[in-house]
């Protein structure tokens, strides 16, 4: 078993440029310990981490224009933490996690690689109950909903880290599980909308999915 192998990427957003260390391929894998075996992250599910998606990238160039202000933001499934990375960029107060063993290694490396300062980041699965991560005010993520099981503990996740007044957007690449998610967020006062992203020219391929926006105003 040799290290994965890795690659190097500039991804533009407009006159902003990310540079990333990401895995070379999907087919990239280096669990001597078998660390990520122990957390239930399959040889094949590994790499899965260390790729650019087309959700992330939709995700980031979403983010791209926003005004977020003094909000507290929470990347969530970071990955390779491309909306972070873009974030931190722009002084947004951002926090990432994620699961996988390898994540926060990557992190710190491409934000060193921008020149940037460290992003607060802890490994954390959404079952756990003893994170420090706090309550925020906006929590994005991509490509989340993998098994229907990933749901309910979504919302309790996003239940558990949200201040009353909060904003959730999520880029599902079409995995057929946002009506199950809209609902179960509606239960915690959250209003969902689902758009299309307005350019994906920068994608290889169309991308089908939507981007979910569920926003909280009011709890009473």
């Amino acid at each position: 078993m040799t290290n994965p192998r890795i690659c190097y990427k500039t991804i533009e957003f407009g006159h902003i440029d990310i540079h990333l260390c990401t895995l070379r391929s999907k087919q990239e894998f280096y669990d001597p310990e078998g660390i990520a075996l122990k957390l239930g992250i399959s040889s094949a599910a590994w790499p899965f981490f260390g790729i650019v998606w087309p959700s992330s990238l939709v995700l980031a160039k979403h983010m791209m224009n926003r005004d977020i202000g003094s909000k507290r933001v929470l990347e969530i499934g970071c990955g390779t933490a491309l909306s972070s990375l873009l974030l931190n960029k722009q002084s947004v107060d951002i926090t990432a996690t994620d699961y996988h063993p390898e994540a926060e290694f990557f992190l710190k490396r491409n934000t060193q690689l921008n020149g940037d300062t460290a992003i607060p980041f802890e490994r954390t699965n959404w079952a756990d109950n003893d994170d420090s991560l706090g309550r925020f005010d906006l929590i994005i993520g991509s490509d989340l909903l993998y098994e229907d099981e990933h749901i309910d503990l979504l919302t309790k996740f996003i239940k558990e880290h949200s201040n009353p007044k909060c904003e959730i957007i999520i880029v599902d690449p079409g995995r057929g599980r946002k009506n199950k998610l809209a609902k179960k967020l509606l239960e915690l006062g959250y209003i969902p909308t689902f758009s299309k992203p307005e350019d994906t020219s920068y994608l290889d391929n169309e991308f089908k999915g939507d981007i979910l926006s569920f926003v909280r105003t009011d709890t009473n």
